[in-house]
Protein backbone atom coordinates (compact mmCIF):
# COMPACT_ATOMS: atom_id res chain seq x y z
CA UNK A 1 0.00 0.00 0.00
CA UNK A 2 1.31 3.27 -0.95
CA UNK A 3 1.73 6.45 0.84
CA UNK A 4 -0.87 8.79 1.03
CA UNK A 5 -1.08 11.78 -0.82
CA UNK A 6 -0.64 15.19 0.92
CA UNK A 7 -4.00 16.93 0.23
CA UNK A 8 -3.94 20.90 -0.22
CA UNK A 9 -6.54 22.91 0.99
CA UNK A 10 -7.11 26.72 0.58
CA UNK A 11 -7.74 28.34 4.22
CA UNK A 12 -7.62 32.02 3.01
CA UNK A 13 -8.66 34.51 0.16
CA UNK A 14 -7.31 37.60 -0.52
CA UNK A 15 -8.41 40.06 -3.71
CA UNK A 16 -8.20 43.94 -4.96
CA UNK A 17 -10.27 44.07 -8.33
CA UNK A 18 -11.71 45.88 -10.64
CA UNK A 19 -14.68 44.85 -9.11
CA UNK A 20 -14.16 45.52 -5.42
CA UNK A 21 -11.31 46.21 -2.82
CA UNK A 22 -12.09 42.79 -1.42
CA UNK A 23 -12.85 39.30 -1.98
CA UNK A 24 -16.64 40.10 -0.79
CA UNK A 25 -17.28 43.18 -2.74
CA UNK A 26 -15.50 41.90 -6.44
CA UNK A 27 -17.84 38.27 -5.62
CA UNK A 28 -20.69 40.31 -5.82
CA UNK A 29 -20.39 42.82 -8.09
CA UNK A 30 -19.35 39.44 -10.49
CA UNK A 31 -22.96 37.54 -9.30
CA UNK A 32 -24.48 40.96 -10.07
CA UNK A 33 -23.81 41.04 -13.75
CA UNK A 34 -21.38 44.13 -13.36
CA UNK A 35 -18.37 45.97 -15.13
CA UNK A 36 -15.26 46.96 -13.58
CA UNK A 37 -14.02 48.14 -16.99
CA UNK A 38 -13.66 52.27 -17.45
CA UNK A 39 -12.97 54.42 -19.99
CA UNK A 40 -10.45 57.12 -20.37
CA UNK A 41 -7.51 55.15 -18.03
CA UNK A 42 -4.79 56.72 -19.85
CA UNK A 43 -5.85 60.92 -20.27
CA UNK A 44 -3.03 62.88 -20.68
CA UNK A 45 -1.21 60.97 -23.15
CA UNK A 46 -2.98 62.10 -26.36
CA UNK A 47 -0.19 63.44 -27.75
CA UNK A 48 1.30 59.52 -28.20
CA UNK A 49 -1.13 58.61 -30.96
CA UNK A 50 -3.11 56.32 -28.32
CA UNK A 51 -6.27 55.63 -29.12
CA UNK A 52 -9.24 56.14 -26.27
CA UNK A 53 -8.40 53.23 -23.75
CA UNK A 54 -10.54 51.30 -21.87
CA UNK A 55 -9.06 49.61 -18.88
CA UNK A 56 -10.01 47.66 -15.67
CA UNK A 57 -8.40 49.49 -13.00
CA UNK A 58 -8.16 49.00 -9.78
CA UNK A 59 -11.84 49.41 -7.80
CA UNK A 60 -10.16 50.72 -4.31
CA UNK A 61 -6.16 52.69 -4.80
CA UNK A 62 -4.40 50.24 -3.32
CA UNK A 63 -2.18 52.43 -1.40
CA UNK A 64 -4.96 53.48 0.74
CA UNK A 65 -5.10 49.90 2.32
CA UNK A 66 -1.33 50.43 3.47
CA UNK A 67 0.72 53.54 5.63
CA UNK A 68 1.59 56.53 3.89
CA UNK A 69 5.30 55.24 4.29
CA UNK A 70 4.73 51.83 3.31
CA UNK A 71 2.72 53.14 0.30
CA UNK A 72 5.14 55.35 -0.78
CA UNK A 73 8.13 52.60 -1.09
CA UNK A 74 6.02 50.53 -2.89
CA UNK A 75 5.22 50.07 -6.96
CA UNK A 76 1.68 49.79 -7.15
CA UNK A 77 1.95 46.03 -8.37
CA UNK A 78 3.54 45.77 -4.71
CA UNK A 79 0.95 47.36 -3.31
CA UNK A 80 -1.96 45.77 -4.43
CA UNK A 81 0.00 42.39 -3.56
CA UNK A 82 0.64 43.50 -0.07
CA UNK A 83 -3.44 44.19 0.28
CA UNK A 84 -4.67 40.89 -1.05
CA UNK A 85 -1.85 39.38 1.04
CA UNK A 86 -3.38 40.96 4.27
CA UNK A 87 -6.92 39.85 3.49
CA UNK A 88 -5.71 36.46 2.72
CA UNK A 89 -3.30 36.18 5.73
CA UNK A 90 -6.39 37.43 7.99
CA UNK A 91 -9.01 34.96 6.61
CA UNK A 92 -7.02 32.02 7.39
CA UNK A 93 -6.70 32.79 10.75
CA UNK A 94 -3.36 34.18 10.67
CA UNK A 95 -2.39 30.59 11.06
CA UNK A 96 0.56 29.85 13.64
CA UNK A 97 2.85 28.50 11.50
CA UNK A 98 6.69 27.32 11.82
CA UNK A 99 8.26 30.30 9.56
CA UNK A 100 10.58 27.67 8.06
CA UNK A 101 7.66 25.85 7.02
CA UNK A 102 6.12 29.23 5.39
CA UNK A 103 6.45 29.90 1.83
CA UNK A 104 5.62 33.03 -0.52
CA UNK A 105 4.96 32.56 -4.58
CA UNK A 106 3.39 35.63 -5.80
CA UNK A 107 3.48 35.52 -10.36
CA UNK A 108 3.42 38.69 -11.85
CA UNK A 109 3.60 39.10 -15.78
CA UNK A 110 6.25 42.37 -15.80
CA UNK A 111 6.66 43.30 -12.09
CA UNK A 112 7.54 47.32 -11.53
CA UNK A 113 6.83 48.30 -15.45
CA UNK A 114 5.31 51.77 -13.61
CA UNK A 115 8.44 52.81 -11.43
CA UNK A 116 10.41 52.21 -14.26
CA UNK A 117 8.92 54.19 -16.39
CA UNK A 118 8.39 57.17 -13.79
CA UNK A 119 11.81 57.00 -12.96
CA UNK A 120 13.35 56.84 -16.40
CA UNK A 121 11.61 60.15 -16.84
CA UNK A 122 12.91 61.60 -13.83
CA UNK A 123 16.31 60.06 -15.32
CA UNK A 124 15.90 62.46 -18.71
CA UNK A 125 14.17 65.20 -17.44
CA UNK A 126 15.38 66.57 -14.18
CA UNK A 127 18.99 64.23 -14.16
CA UNK A 128 20.34 61.45 -11.59
CA UNK A 129 19.86 63.31 -8.42
CA UNK A 130 16.48 62.99 -8.66
CA UNK A 131 15.95 59.19 -9.09
CA UNK A 132 14.85 57.62 -6.20
CA UNK A 133 17.27 55.23 -4.23
CA UNK A 134 14.09 52.35 -4.00
CA UNK A 135 13.91 52.32 -7.90
CA UNK A 136 15.28 49.03 -8.32
CA UNK A 137 13.56 47.01 -5.40
CA UNK A 138 10.28 48.85 -6.67
CA UNK A 139 10.47 47.62 -10.03
CA UNK A 140 12.23 44.26 -10.00
CA UNK A 141 9.03 41.48 -10.56
CA UNK A 142 10.26 38.85 -7.27
CA UNK A 143 9.55 42.30 -5.06
CA UNK A 144 5.89 41.57 -4.18
CA UNK A 145 6.91 38.04 -3.10
CA UNK A 146 9.65 38.98 -0.96
CA UNK A 147 7.70 41.59 0.21
CA UNK A 148 5.08 39.48 1.38
CA UNK A 149 7.84 37.08 2.75
CA UNK A 150 9.56 39.99 5.19
CA UNK A 151 6.05 40.59 6.03
CA UNK A 152 4.78 37.72 7.34
CA UNK A 153 8.32 35.98 8.33
CA UNK A 154 8.23 33.28 5.52
CA UNK A 155 11.54 31.08 5.07
CA UNK A 156 10.88 28.19 3.57
CA UNK A 157 11.54 29.88 0.18
CA UNK A 158 10.16 32.68 -1.57
CA UNK A 159 9.02 32.82 -5.62
CA UNK A 160 8.27 34.59 -8.69
CA UNK A 161 6.92 32.22 -11.56
CA UNK A 162 6.69 34.74 -14.21
CA UNK A 163 4.84 33.53 -17.13
CA UNK A 164 2.60 36.49 -18.57
CA UNK A 165 -0.90 35.67 -18.74
CA UNK A 166 -0.26 32.43 -17.01
CA UNK A 167 1.72 33.69 -13.68
CA UNK A 168 -0.84 33.51 -10.81
CA UNK A 169 -1.88 30.61 -11.28
CA UNK A 170 1.38 28.86 -12.00
CA UNK A 171 2.55 30.75 -8.51
CA UNK A 172 -0.79 28.51 -7.21
CA UNK A 173 0.45 25.22 -8.67
CA UNK A 174 3.81 25.71 -7.58
CA UNK A 175 2.49 26.72 -3.93
CA UNK A 176 0.57 22.83 -4.04
CA UNK A 177 3.96 21.72 -5.25
CA UNK A 178 5.94 22.78 -2.62
CA UNK A 179 3.35 21.09 0.52
CA UNK A 180 2.78 18.09 -1.54
CA UNK A 181 7.18 17.94 -1.78
CA UNK A 182 6.73 18.51 2.10
CA UNK A 183 8.60 21.57 1.75
CA UNK A 184 6.64 23.68 3.35
CA UNK A 185 3.14 23.70 5.64
CA UNK A 186 1.52 27.09 4.15
CA UNK A 187 2.40 28.83 1.03
CA UNK A 188 0.58 32.36 0.58
CA UNK A 189 0.26 32.05 -3.47
CA UNK A 190 -1.03 34.63 -6.01
CA UNK A 191 -0.26 36.86 -8.92
CA UNK A 192 -0.44 40.82 -9.03
CA UNK A 193 0.07 43.20 -11.86
CA UNK A 194 -0.13 47.19 -12.64
CA UNK A 195 0.78 47.65 -15.99
CA UNK A 196 -1.73 50.22 -17.32
CA UNK A 197 0.78 52.10 -19.06
CA UNK A 198 1.16 54.16 -22.29
CA UNK A 199 3.94 51.43 -23.45
CA UNK A 200 1.72 48.27 -22.77
CA UNK A 201 -1.24 49.43 -24.43
CA UNK A 202 0.82 50.74 -27.68
CA UNK A 203 2.59 47.48 -27.68
CA UNK A 204 -0.94 45.68 -27.73
CA UNK A 205 -2.48 48.16 -30.43
CA UNK A 206 0.00 47.40 -32.45
CA UNK A 207 -0.46 43.76 -31.83
CA UNK A 208 -3.92 44.04 -33.04
CA UNK A 209 -4.83 42.90 -29.41
CA UNK A 210 -6.82 45.17 -27.62
CA UNK A 211 -11.15 45.12 -27.76
CA UNK A 212 -11.90 47.78 -30.24
CA UNK A 213 -14.84 48.46 -28.36
CA UNK A 214 -13.42 51.12 -26.69
CA UNK A 215 -16.63 53.59 -27.06
CA UNK A 216 -18.59 51.50 -24.52
CA UNK A 217 -16.35 50.61 -21.54
CA UNK A 218 -18.74 47.80 -19.80
CA UNK A 219 -19.01 46.03 -23.29
CA UNK A 220 -16.05 45.87 -24.07
CA UNK A 221 -14.35 42.96 -23.02
CA UNK A 222 -16.55 40.40 -24.76
CA UNK A 223 -15.33 37.00 -24.36
CA UNK A 224 -16.72 33.91 -26.58
CA UNK A 225 -19.05 36.82 -28.42
CA UNK A 226 -19.36 36.66 -31.97
CA UNK A 227 -18.23 40.09 -32.46
CA UNK A 228 -15.45 40.14 -29.73
CA UNK A 229 -11.72 41.84 -31.01
CA UNK A 230 -9.68 41.90 -28.28
CA UNK A 231 -8.97 42.17 -24.41
CA UNK A 232 -9.06 44.57 -22.10
CA UNK A 233 -6.12 44.95 -20.12
CA UNK A 234 -6.52 45.61 -16.42
CA UNK A 235 -4.88 45.55 -12.61
CA UNK A 236 -5.21 44.03 -9.42
CA UNK A 237 -4.15 41.28 -7.19
CA UNK A 238 -5.50 38.19 -5.93
CA UNK A 239 -3.86 36.01 -2.94
CA UNK A 240 -5.02 32.60 -1.60
CA UNK A 241 -3.34 30.74 1.89
CA UNK A 242 -2.48 27.21 0.80
CA UNK A 243 -2.46 24.66 4.20
CA UNK A 244 -1.84 20.85 3.80
CA UNK A 245 -4.84 19.17 4.85
CA UNK A 246 -3.33 18.07 7.99
CA UNK A 247 -2.14 21.53 9.18
CA UNK A 248 -5.17 23.18 8.28
CA UNK A 249 -7.01 20.43 10.29
CA UNK A 250 -4.95 20.84 13.34
CA UNK A 251 -5.54 23.94 13.87
CA UNK A 252 -9.42 23.65 13.03
CA UNK A 253 -9.24 26.05 10.02
CA UNK A 254 -11.88 26.71 7.91
CA UNK A 255 -11.13 25.09 4.51
CA UNK A 256 -12.84 27.36 1.36
CA UNK A 257 -12.43 24.21 -1.18
CA UNK A 258 -9.50 21.71 -2.11
CA UNK A 259 -6.95 22.34 -4.55
CA UNK A 260 -7.59 19.42 -6.07
CA UNK A 261 -5.03 19.16 -8.98
CA UNK A 262 -2.62 21.43 -11.12
CA UNK A 263 -1.48 21.02 -14.40
CA UNK A 264 1.35 22.53 -16.65
CA UNK A 265 1.99 22.15 -20.09
CA UNK A 266 3.63 24.17 -22.98
CA UNK A 267 2.62 24.58 -26.71
CA UNK A 268 6.52 24.64 -27.33
CA UNK A 269 4.97 26.44 -30.85
CA UNK A 270 4.59 30.11 -30.96
CA UNK A 271 5.62 33.28 -28.72
CA UNK A 272 2.30 34.49 -28.80
CA UNK A 273 -0.17 32.07 -31.06
CA UNK A 274 -1.79 29.40 -29.32
CA UNK A 275 -1.06 25.62 -30.65
CA UNK A 276 -3.39 25.29 -33.34
CA UNK A 277 -4.04 21.69 -32.48
CA UNK A 278 -4.65 22.84 -28.87
CA UNK A 279 -2.16 20.26 -27.74
CA UNK A 280 -0.52 22.25 -24.50
CA UNK A 281 -4.14 23.35 -23.65
CA UNK A 282 -5.75 19.91 -23.70
CA UNK A 283 -2.80 18.64 -21.74
CA UNK A 284 -2.57 21.48 -19.10
CA UNK A 285 -6.41 20.38 -18.30
CA UNK A 286 -5.68 16.37 -18.29
CA UNK A 287 -2.42 16.62 -15.99
CA UNK A 288 -5.04 18.91 -13.65
CA UNK A 289 -7.73 16.31 -13.89
CA UNK A 290 -5.42 13.46 -13.54
CA UNK A 291 -3.90 14.52 -10.24
CA UNK A 292 -7.28 15.61 -9.14
CA UNK A 293 -8.31 11.86 -9.75
CA UNK A 294 -10.95 12.97 -11.53
CA UNK A 295 -12.79 12.22 -14.98
CA UNK A 296 -13.97 15.14 -17.17
CA UNK A 297 -17.46 14.34 -16.56
CA UNK A 298 -17.27 15.40 -12.67
CA UNK A 299 -15.98 18.76 -13.31
CA UNK A 300 -19.21 21.15 -12.96
CA UNK A 301 -17.76 23.90 -14.63
CA UNK A 302 -14.95 25.47 -16.80
CA UNK A 303 -13.88 28.78 -15.32
CA UNK A 304 -12.45 29.64 -19.04
CA UNK A 305 -8.88 31.77 -19.66
CA UNK A 306 -10.87 33.06 -22.36
CA UNK A 307 -9.41 36.88 -22.67
CA UNK A 308 -11.95 38.55 -25.56
CA UNK A 309 -9.28 37.54 -28.47
CA UNK A 310 -10.60 36.50 -31.59
CA UNK A 311 -8.21 33.68 -31.84
CA UNK A 312 -7.63 32.75 -28.40
CA UNK A 313 -10.51 32.04 -27.45
CA UNK A 314 -11.56 29.84 -30.23
CA UNK A 315 -8.70 27.75 -29.44
CA UNK A 316 -9.62 27.42 -26.08
CA UNK A 317 -13.13 26.40 -26.82
CA UNK A 318 -11.68 23.48 -29.24
CA UNK A 319 -9.29 22.46 -26.37
CA UNK A 320 -12.17 22.26 -23.84
CA UNK A 321 -14.13 20.23 -26.13
CA UNK A 322 -11.69 17.80 -26.78
CA UNK A 323 -11.41 17.24 -23.11
CA UNK A 324 -15.05 17.42 -21.69
CA UNK A 325 -16.97 17.40 -24.93
CA UNK A 326 -20.09 19.42 -24.23
CA UNK A 327 -18.87 22.07 -21.15
CA UNK A 328 -20.49 24.66 -19.47
CA UNK A 329 -18.26 27.25 -19.64
CA UNK A 330 -18.11 30.65 -17.67
CA UNK A 331 -15.60 33.88 -19.00
CA UNK A 332 -15.08 36.41 -15.48
CA UNK A 333 -12.65 38.47 -17.93
CA UNK A 334 -15.64 39.96 -19.17
CA UNK A 335 -16.89 42.16 -16.20
CA UNK A 336 -13.07 42.00 -14.99
CA UNK A 337 -10.79 42.58 -17.78
CA UNK A 338 -7.54 40.40 -18.25
CA UNK A 339 -5.93 41.04 -15.28
CA UNK A 340 -2.53 39.60 -16.94
CA UNK A 341 -0.51 37.99 -14.22
CA UNK A 342 -2.51 38.40 -11.83
CA UNK A 343 -5.40 36.81 -13.55
CA UNK A 344 -4.98 33.34 -13.27
CA UNK A 345 -4.86 33.97 -9.57
CA UNK A 346 -8.43 36.01 -9.11
CA UNK A 347 -9.63 33.06 -11.55
CA UNK A 348 -8.36 30.51 -8.98
CA UNK A 349 -10.15 32.30 -6.54
CA UNK A 350 -13.46 32.53 -8.23
CA UNK A 351 -13.58 28.99 -8.84
CA UNK A 352 -12.91 28.45 -4.78
CA UNK A 353 -16.13 30.74 -4.07
CA UNK A 354 -18.04 28.96 -7.15
CA UNK A 355 -17.44 25.04 -5.02
CA UNK A 356 -18.00 27.17 -1.92
CA UNK A 357 -20.96 28.58 -2.63
CA UNK A 358 -22.63 26.35 -5.28
CA UNK A 359 -22.64 28.86 -7.89
CA UNK A 360 -21.83 29.95 -11.67
CA UNK A 361 -20.89 33.71 -12.08
CA UNK A 362 -22.06 35.08 -15.49
CA UNK A 363 -20.39 35.77 -18.73
CA UNK A 364 -21.34 39.39 -19.27
CA UNK A 365 -21.69 41.06 -22.97
CA UNK A 366 -23.17 38.06 -24.75
CA UNK A 367 -26.87 39.61 -25.02
CA UNK A 368 -26.19 42.06 -28.07
CA UNK A 369 -24.28 39.65 -30.75
CA UNK A 370 -24.78 36.34 -28.70
CA UNK A 371 -22.03 33.45 -28.30
CA UNK A 372 -19.64 32.76 -31.25
CA UNK A 373 -21.90 30.13 -33.37
CA UNK A 374 -18.24 28.45 -34.18
CA UNK A 375 -18.00 28.05 -30.38
CA UNK A 376 -22.38 27.85 -29.20
CA UNK A 377 -23.43 25.56 -31.85
CA UNK A 378 -20.55 23.65 -33.60
CA UNK A 379 -18.44 22.89 -30.07
CA UNK A 380 -21.39 23.09 -27.87
CA UNK A 381 -20.13 25.14 -25.12
CA UNK A 382 -22.70 26.03 -22.45
CA UNK A 383 -21.30 29.68 -22.22
CA UNK A 384 -23.83 30.83 -18.56
CA UNK A 385 -24.68 34.18 -19.54
CA UNK A 386 -26.99 34.35 -16.25
CA UNK A 387 -25.83 33.47 -12.54
CA UNK A 388 -26.69 29.98 -11.42
CA UNK A 389 -26.97 28.32 -8.38
CA UNK A 390 -26.23 25.17 -8.54
CA UNK A 391 -24.08 22.74 -6.56
CA UNK A 392 -20.52 22.45 -8.05
CA UNK A 393 -18.35 19.56 -7.11
CA UNK A 394 -15.48 20.96 -8.65
CA UNK A 395 -14.21 23.20 -10.78
CA UNK A 396 -11.35 23.88 -13.51
CA UNK A 397 -9.93 27.39 -13.88
CA UNK A 398 -7.94 27.74 -17.34
CA UNK A 399 -4.76 30.55 -17.41
CA UNK A 400 -2.87 30.20 -20.82
CA UNK A 401 0.22 32.91 -21.31
CA UNK A 402 1.93 34.30 -24.40
CA UNK A 403 5.00 31.49 -24.60
CA UNK A 404 3.08 28.68 -25.11
CA UNK A 405 2.56 28.44 -21.54
CA UNK A 406 -0.72 26.73 -20.11
CA UNK A 407 -1.94 26.04 -16.58
CA UNK A 408 -5.11 24.29 -15.38
CA UNK A 409 -6.57 24.34 -11.77
CA UNK A 410 -8.74 21.69 -10.21
CA UNK A 411 -10.85 22.37 -7.16
CA UNK A 412 -13.08 20.90 -5.08
CA UNK A 413 -15.93 21.57 -2.55
CA UNK A 414 -14.32 21.06 0.99
CA UNK A 415 -16.76 18.58 1.22
CA UNK A 416 -14.40 16.45 -0.59
CA UNK A 417 -11.59 17.09 2.05
CA UNK A 418 -11.65 12.89 3.12
CA UNK A 419 -9.38 13.83 6.02
CA UNK A 420 -11.49 16.30 7.51
CA UNK A 421 -12.82 14.00 9.98
CA UNK A 422 -9.56 12.26 11.07
CA UNK A 423 -8.09 13.27 14.16
CA UNK A 424 -5.11 15.84 14.28
CA UNK A 425 -1.33 14.84 14.46
CA UNK A 426 0.21 14.62 17.81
Amino acid sequence: MGMQRTEVVVTGLGAITPLGGDVKSTWEALLAGESGIRGGVLRGHEDTGLPDTVGGTMAVDPAELLTPVQARRLDRSQQAALAAAAEAWADAGAPDVDPDRLASAIGTGIGGVRTLLKEDDVLETAGIRRVSPRTVPMLMPNAAAALISIEYGARAGVYTPVSACSSGAEAIALGARLIRAGEADVVIAGGTEAAITPITVAGFVQAQALSRHAAEPASASRPFAADRSGFVLSEGAAVVVLESAEHADARGAHVHAVLAGAGIAADAHHITAPAPDGSGQVSAMRKALAQAGLPPERISHVNAHATGTPVGDTAEAHAIAKVFGRATVTAPKAALGHLFGAAGAIEALIAVLSVEHGVIPPTRNLTTAGVDPAIDLVLGLDVVTQRRDVPQEAVLSNSFGFGGQNVSLVVTRAERHMSRTAPPAP
